[in-house]
């Protein structure tokens, strides 16, 4: 049985959760999830989500993927929701947007791994995000058997007021996250590589007289702070002071991969 995943990725978290799937899964074969403006027809046994959790929600990618989604009502369909330890009410959005599309969400999982949300701090010590790679490969282990099994199972979610308050959180500022951008500014470090406005999954950053601007479609991936070699973008007065990240198995080609499949 043929199994497709799709991925949407900033700094690089849900792409290596999601190579793990395909490896555990091995018949598996994994693209971006596309920028969409028209319906998009995929034919699958199953079919996977993979994408970080952003600021206790969907991002609104993931959300414009699965509205223009054309799937057989019978594909069975599962998702893994990568955080920082704070799923919130992600999953459960999720489900009950599918359910409005006339899809059925299977199982939906939590995976923890290191922050990458910089304006609130690094990613931890190097032993914590060791040990948060170790004890994710283990939970995408036996998910990938339960995905295997095709079982139906309640989705992941984080505790009561987590859902309540987190939820609430991301209702009120959904809207505004487009314009949060304006937080964003460069240093006397910026070398002009313009590395920013390639890695930008919605190609929001535009190099204008050899430095970046944010044009007012921000998704907080953070990709254009993480992947900047002289980290000379800054988010907030905070970011000075903060180690960068972005997963290390994974490389800047593969998110400039990325870019380049969302403008095909």
């Amino acid at each position: 049985m043929a199994t497709k995943l799709y991925v949407y990725t900033g700094t690089g978290n849900s792409l290596w959760v999601a190579r793990q799937l395909a490896l555990e899964l091995k018949d598996a074969t994994l693209d971006f999830i596309p920028n969409l403006s028209r319906h998009f027809k995929v034919d699958a046994d199953r079919i996977g989500f993979i994408f970080p959790v952003h600021i206790w929600g969907l991002p609104s990618h993931v959300i414009q993927f699965i509205d223009h989604l054309q799937i057989n009502p019978e594909t069975y369909l599962f998702a893994l929701a990568v955080n920082a330890t704070q799923p919130a009410a992600t999953l459960l959005q999720l489900k009950k947007l599918m359910l409005t599309r006339g899809h059925s969400l299977a199982q939906g999982y939590s995976i923890s791994l290191p922050s990458n949300y910089t304006p609130w701090g690094g990613p931890g010590p190097v032993e914590t995000q060791q040990r948060l790679f170790r004890e994710a490969k283990e939970k995408i282990r036996a998910i990938a058997g339960t995905i295997l099994r095709q079982e139906r199972k309640k989705v992941d979610r984080g505790p009561l007021w987590q859902n309540i308050l987190f939820s609430w959180i991301y209702k009120m500022s959904f809207r505004s996250v487009r314009r949060m951008d304006k937080k964003f500014w460069v240093d006397d470090k910026c070398n002009s590589c313009g590395i920013c406005s390639k890695v930008c999954p919605p190609s929001n950053v535009e190099m204008i007289d050899e430095k970046p601007s944010w044009l007012h479609r921000c998704e907080q991936c953070l990709a254009c702070l993480q992947w900047c070699p002289q980290e000379a973008i800054q988010y907030g007065k905070r970011t000075v002071k903060y180690p960068r990240y972005h997963h290390p198995e994974v490389t800047l080609k593969d998110i400039l991969d990325q870019a380049k499949a969302n403008k095909e």
